[in-house]
């Protein structure tokens, strides 16, 4: 009896056309990035007329088959598919050091602002007793300057 042991390391088989993991990783950020932005505001994609994943899979020029089809393909490495995992990690901590720094920039900006014109508001604000009030105007007193402005026109 003989029997025939094969240790292949592919599980899955590697599908026709199977996304450039560089572009899988860029895709499966902007998911990540998508999903972030449902959890922190729900409402803000249901508005939207597309759907956001299918958004982001046709500014790849990648279809949800294709997609799938080459996600279970690096899902099948472990380690391969945790690294593409921690290379996204990385990048979506990176991201967010960014906008927070900008964030707190544009705070700051704010209240210096505010600060600024606190005191430019009560100083520059006319009184109540300083305002001239305003001339009560009707439709008939339009029309008769208009009517004034005609009959003068047609004298000249």
């Amino acid at each position: 009896m003989f029997l025939s042991v094969s240790c292949e390391k592919a599980l899955v088989k590697q599908p026709k056309r199977l996304i450039e993991k560089g572009k899988m990783i860029d895709i499966m950020y902007d998911l990540s990035v998508l999903d972030a932005i449902k959890y922190s505001n729900p409402l803000s994609l249901d508005s939207s007329d597309t759907s956001p994943k299918k958004f982001i899979l046709q500014k790849y020029k990648v279809d949800s088959l294709q997609f799938a089809q080459s996600n279970m393909y690096y899902a099948a490495d472990y380690e391969n598919y945790k690294d593409m995992f921690d290379q996204i990690a990385k990048r979506l901590e990176t991201n967010q050091k960014k906008a927070d720094s900008l964030v707190k920039i544009e705070e700051k900006k704010a209240a210096k602002a505010k600060k600024k014109n606190k005191g430019k508001t009560t100083e520059s604000a006319p009184k109540l007793n300083e305002v001239k009030p305003l001339k009560k105007s009707s439709v008939d007193s339009i029309r008769k300057t208009m009517q004034f402005k005609a009959k003068a026109q047609s004298k000249k």
